[in-house]
């Protein structure tokens, strides 16, 4: 974890949300950034083989921000978690560069394998609040996934998945 990375993740909040002001205000005061943050710590002691370590920095980081991110998730460049509370992203997710979730998003999985269970998100993907994606499939890339939506199978790259309105 560079200083590179930790400014390229404020900077992509800083241009993802027109509430934020400054780098100084997204380092004291957006919970998205303390959980990637900390994730990147614990990722790190995990891929060290330092499993305990890696889930205790978790459940601290869960406690102290209301999201939950597996220390074995892959995540990549640029990753904003917007209002974040409630986001669960499972063990094996991997995500992509430029990716946003909104609050209450859940990478998640449908078996108890050992192996893949959870999705992967290509680059650009944005999922929207209270979204669930649940399988070991890809969204594909610069996919938007419509608040609300329940994804159980693969998305094609530029696709957009929504919830219709009852008629």
């Amino acid at each position: 974890m560079s200083f590179k990375a930790i400014r390229a993740d404020m900077d992509a909040i800083l241009a993802r949300d027109p509430a934020a002001r400054s780098r100084l205000e997204v380092a004291l005061c957006y919970p998205g950034f303390h959980a990637i943050l900390l994730h990147r710590l614990a990722h790190a002691c995990w891929n060290k083989g330092l499993k305990l370590l890696a889930r205790t920095i978790q459940v601290f980081a869960r406690f102290l921000t209301g999201i939950e991110i597996h220390p074995g998730a892959q995540i990549g460049q640029r990753f904003f978690i917007d209002h974040g509370m409630g986001v669960v992203i499972g063990e094996t997710a991997e995500i992509g560069d430029d990716v946003t979730l909104y609050q209450g998003v859940t990478l998640g999985g449908t078996s108890l394998d050992q192996g893949k269970r959870h999705p992967t998100l290509a680059d650009g993907v944005i999922v929207g609040a209270g979204a669930k994606i649940l399988g070991p499939f890809t969204v594909g890339k610069g996919a938007r996934n419509g608040s609300n939506a329940v994804v159980l199978e693969a998305i094609p790259a530029l696709s957009l998945i929504h919830i219709s309105e009852p008629t």
